[in-house]
């Protein structure tokens, strides 16, 4: 059985940026990717996502994405981008490890993985959302015959074309696989609400500004006027603009139920599909952590800062507000992989 001081687990942004700082510290650790290629969750969405920010404004500590061809770093670019930090860093990542489960036996955790059992005094997960997509029960849904498909599973609309598909979602993922979709195939949108958009001059890096001021409000109890900008709207990039050209944005309301062929409306018509792709978000891929500590119906596990309060030893990294201010950004889980590091290394110094 391996033993290190340390063990992170996952392989993407979040684990990268903790590698950075642990590197700088004596700490002794390994990191275990489940997946068999570097890039993190990245390889695994549609080719044709690209980030919000130009390259500048997207970057891991240490070291600037470097410039990208068009106006927001494209998948692959941002794939190598990862690959070449984890190289350039020398962080020792194993993979394909896969977590199973994690146990504690006095100051031990216990990593059992498809490559053998692992013990380490402290752990870092990095695991993010990507691994737990989330899909609404909608009345009927199991009875529906057609195809089903999670955004974390669309890859391009190539098999498309002539198909009769339904978006569902009114966030970033959804209004861009419309765009796209739309192109090939007859598509409809279903929300819940009326879909809201950024002014088109407003990007990632504008996002990080507003948030980064309500952040440091809400520390000093302060007030933070949002009124101008909803962090949560949809960012107008190059593809949802061209969408909005051709008159594509339009949404036909919410779905209340389905049967074997289609959808229900809100206002009792039926329409039948061949696929619905439902953008509907994620919960957080904290399944291995089922029996070390209590997780709500999403994942979520109580914190104070990343440190799990009813684990000593444990730390989450990269899930978003939850666990640290824009952590589940590039450029904001900096902030949280540099504390957690300090943190863990006073916890093993003890």
């Amino acid at each position: 059985m391996e033993k290190k001081e340390l063990i992170i687990i996952g392989g993407g942004q979040s684990a990268l940026a903790c590698g950075y700082y642990l590197r700088r510290t004596d700490v002794e650790y390994v990191m275990l990717d489940a997946a068999t290629k570097c890039g993190g969750a990245w390889q695994d969405t549609w080719d044709s996502l690209t980030l919000f920010s130009p390259a500048q404004h997207s970057s891991l500590p240490g070291w600037l994405m470097p410039d990208s061809k068009g106006k927001f770093p494209s998948r692959d670019e941002v794939i190598s981008y990862l690959c070449t930090y984890e190289e350039r860093y020398k962080l020792p990542l194993e993979r394909p490890v896969e977590v199973r489960e994690v146990a504690k036996d006095g100051d031990w955790f216990t990593v059992k993985t498809n490559k053998g059992d692992y013990q380490s005094r402290a752990l870092i997960s990095a695991t993010g959302t990507f691994e737990n997509p989330f899909i609404p029960e909608v009345p009927g849904r199991k009875k529906f015959t057609g195809e089903q498909l999670h955004s974390s599973g669309y890859r391009n609309p190539k098999e498309l074309k002539g198909k009769k598909v339904l978006i569902v979602g009114e966030g970033n993922s959804g209004a861009q696989i419309l765009a796209e979709v739309s192109k090939l195939a007859d598509t409809k949108w279903a929300t819940r609400k009326d879909p809201e958009y950024l002014p088109d001059n407003v990007d990632g890096r504008v996002l990080f500004d507003m948030a980064s001021a309500k952040y440091y409000a809400k520390q000093k109890g302060e007030e933070f006027d949002a009124s101008k900008i909803n962090l949560s709207n949809i960012v107008m990039v190059p593809s949802v603009v061209e969408a909005r050209e051709r008159n594509v944005l339009q949404t036909n309301g919410s779905i209340t139920g389905m049967d074997e062929e289609g959808v229900v409306w809100e206002d009792g018509s039926r329409e039948a599909f061949d696929l619905i792709i439902w953008c509907t978000g994620f919960g957080y891929a904290t399944g291995h952590l089922t029996d070390l500590v209590d997780r709500d119906e999403r994942g979520k596990i109580k914190t104070k800062g990343t440190r799990a309060t009813e684990m000593p030893g444990l730390w989450l990294v990269g899930y978003g507000g939850w666990t640290g201010f824009a952590s589940a950004t590039l450029i904001g889980v900096g902030r949280s992989a540099k504390q957690t590091a300090k943190e863990v290394g006073e916890f093993l110094k003890r």
